[in-house]
């Protein structure tokens, strides 16, 4: 992060708790990106005053996310920024990678064209590969890919909107079968990240919902002093 002019570190649940002064030993003296680390306890939480959050990963299947190179996504990332909105890229536990869930979170997914060959990629080389593009490109920034005026939502806002539409779905039974609702979900919320919705959208659309569940509740209202034939 360091070499490359990145400094705001958040880490979700450290395996081995933190602070952790191995960190700062393997730093080699890169100690201001350690020094000023947030901790949360979920993705949801660290990325929630985040505008436009990209994924580092193998391209999910569950999700039908744009897939992005890092050379495009930091493109993408430095215009964004350069309009005031806040940023971020999602990387995952070495072993593991980033859950689905986690995932369905963000705009896109940034993953690194490689030999096929030999796919392994460690954690520490894709975070060097993606701050790599994002630093070299940074005298050179693509035109506004976002509607002047108008930021997006923070996902803390997204994700409020996306479990208000998801509460009223599950109470109209739309997620059937049941053992397929969280799928759907997370296929749902990939849709709609696409669009990039504003604050303002946003407020719009959960106003939207209230009134559609409101009238919902009128006609089984009517329908329950309806006279039984």
């Amino acid at each position: 992060m360091a070499n490359f002019g990145l400094s705001d570190l958040r880490l979700v649940n450290p395996r081995d708790g933190w602070p952790q002064d191995r960190a700062w030993a393997s730093a080699s003296g890169a100690d201001w990106p350690l020094d000023n680390a947030q901790l949360h306890h979920s993705v949801a939480e660290a990325i929630a005053d985040l505008h436009v959050v990209y994924a580092s990963t193998a391209r999910p299947r569950e999700l039908q996310l744009p897939l992005l190179t890092p050379r495009a996504a930091a493109a993408a990332l430095r215009s964004a920024s350069a309009e005031g909105l806040k940023v971020g890229l999602l990387f995952g536990g070495e072993r593991a990678g980033l859950e689905t869930a986690d995932i369905s979170l963000c705009q896109a997914v940034v993953t690194i064209p490689i030999d096929p060959r030999f796919r392994s990629l460690n954690l520490a080389q894709a975070v060097a590969v993606c701050g790599y593009e994002w630093w070299t490109g940074l005298s050179d920034a693509p035109p506004p890919a976002f509607r002047p005026g108008a930021p997006p939502a923070t996902t803390d806002a997204l994700r409020g909107f996306y479990e208000h539409l998801e509460r009223e779905l599950e109470a109209s039974g739309f997620f059937h079968p049941p053992e397929k609702t969280p799928g759907m979900g997370q296929n749902l919320r990939a849709a709609l990240g696409r669009a990039h919705f504003t604050d303002q959208e946003v407020r719009t659309l959960r106003g939207v919902i209230t009134a559609l569940s409101r009238g919902r509740g009128k006609v089984l209202e009517k329908l329950a002093k309806a006279p039984k034939p």
